[in-house]
């Protein structure tokens, strides 16, 4: 169920004023944390006896089609903002994969997707925003203004310097229709060759390339998928529909070219989690007919995985079968563009596992010092989520702490919605540590909110 209709500018000040009420009734010393139905972390996190009441916060306010912007409050899911902005020709310049990503999900813990080598990522597009912060105001951040230090540090913060409560976004034009050619290659450093003439020049044999995302099913098989958007008239029939029985990431395989509608196509690997709903079944085609199909989504896996993690049924029937224990490997990676090969060929070796996503972005004109890329420089996102055996010898985390020090050694970074085992010296430095702490002291004084690195390597 979604909602397209603007919850409007009453309902969003009433539901701050819950929000903040809320959090005032938090006891000093306890974990303040959102009391949210979804999410898409993939750590376990410790317990909490209180939850922040963000029940009216789940909306767009307002869409203005002239100026492209939308204002769109913290705990609004994409499919909701989609909704919104679509009948208007319009769409979010970044919009992540799965459903029930939030606004201020994506913002504060980052996000990407297949126009991120055009628009970068999502805070990117961030125009300015109000956050509930430590000591309980809300503030409005923009980038320049008395709280610029906050809209620098608040990328990457995941809640710890505070929430985001209504966001001012930019919004681009989308066509009907997103065409593909779904390009194969052999080698992969002739993917990624391809990756830099089209982040060079913005075409693809003469065409215009608005999106670029791409697979590796094996070393010697990886497809790089060139779209645009289109308004042509639809001659060629139908478009594609990969909410039924097919599924998207094989026909890279079996389709030279796609068409999909500007809908589905934003959706495109929502509906397998990208190809982890194998893991429940989901793509045995017996199973598949069975399953509904307003439950073959993101959300619902998610929660699949989730109980898992709590009861560990699965595990236990591995144990009585003999089988080892598995290490959930669940990462994206960010590397240079020209060191995103040798890490490819490394990964083939290292860790026994595929199909994995690739993804280039280009922040758009400034560096974020919770997430410090360079400006300028090419990247490329290799998305991977699975499990692997542990091996006698190993111990559960070995095989993330070898891909974390191989990012670091090629000069790359991880996303921190999974599992991390860097040292706080080390995390310090990669993530922004100084910017950090000197926001976390003005905007959270008491530390009421827990600590970027205590939520994110402590789990708590």
């Amino acid at each position: 169920m979604t909602r397209s209709q603007p919850v409007g500018w009453a309902a969003h000040h009433q539901a701050v004023q819950t929000l903040q009420q809320s959090y005032a009734a938090i006891p000093p010393g306890d974990t303040v944390r959102l009391a949210k139905k979804t999410s898409n972390l993939f750590r376990p996190r410790a317990e909490i006896g209180h939850g922040l009441d963000v029940s009216g916060l789940g909306g767009v306010i307002a869409v203005d089609p002239q100026a492209r912007t939308a204002e769109v409050q913290g705990m609004c899911t994409y499919e909701d903002l989609v909704d919104a902005t679509l009948p208007h020709g319009l769409m979010p310049l970044v919009v992540p994969q799965l459903r029930t990503i939030t606004l201020g999900g994506a913002v504060t813990g980052l996000g990407i997707e297949a126009t991120s080598f055009r628009h970068g990522l999502p805070h990117e597009s961030v125009l300015e925003l109000d956050i509930l912060t430590g000591t309980g105001d809300i503030v409005t951040a923009r980038p320049d203004g008395e709280h610029a230090e906050l809209f620098e540090a608040f990328p990457n913060s995941l809640g710890s310097l505070g929430y985001a409560t209504r966001l001012r976004i930019e919004l681009m034009p989308i066509a009907a229709e997103v065409r593909t050619t779904n390009v194969r290659f052999d080698r992969i450093d002739d993917l990624l060759e391809l990756v830099g003439t089209v982040m060079d020049t913005g075409e693809h044999q003469g065409r215009h390339v608005d999106v670029m995302d791409g697979v590796v099913f094996r070393p010697g098989e990886s497809y790089l998928v060139l779209g645009t958007f289109s308004d042509e008239a639809a001659a060629a029939g139908p478009t594609s529909d990969y909410t039924g029985q097919d599924i998207y990431y094989r026909s890279l395989r079996a389709k030279a070219t796609d068409r999909l509608s500007a809908y589905d196509y934003l959706w495109r690997w929502d509906t397998d989690w990208f190809w982890c709903s194998s893991a429940f079944g989901a793509q045995v085609p017996a199973v598949r007919r069975v399953w509904p199909r307003q439950y073959r989504r993101s959300d619902v896996y998610h929660r699949i995985v989730r109980w898992e993690n709590r009861y560990g049924v699965a595990a236990r029937i591995g144990r009585w079968r003999g089988e080892l224990e598995r290490e959930r490997v669940v990462q994206d990676v960010e590397l240079p563009l020209e060191r995103t090969g040798e890490f490819l060929a490394w990964f083939a070796q290292a860790v026994p596992m595929a199909p994995l996503w690739l993804c280039p972005l280009r922040l758009r004109d400034r560096e974020w010092p919770l997430y410090p890329m360079h400006a300028g420089q090419k990247y490329v996102n290799v998305g991977f989520w699975g499990t692997v055996p542990i091996e006698p010898g190993r111990c559960d985390g070995d095989v993330n702490r070898l891909i974390e020090d191989k990012v670091f050694e090629l000069g790359g970074h991880k996303s921190l919605y999974s599992d991390a085992y860097y040292d706080r010296e080390t995390f310090d430095r990669l993530y922004g540590g100084a910017a950090y702490r000197a926001a976390k002291d003005r905007y959270d004084p008491d530390h009421r909110l827990t600590d970027l690195y205590d939520k994110v390597v402590g789990r708590k």
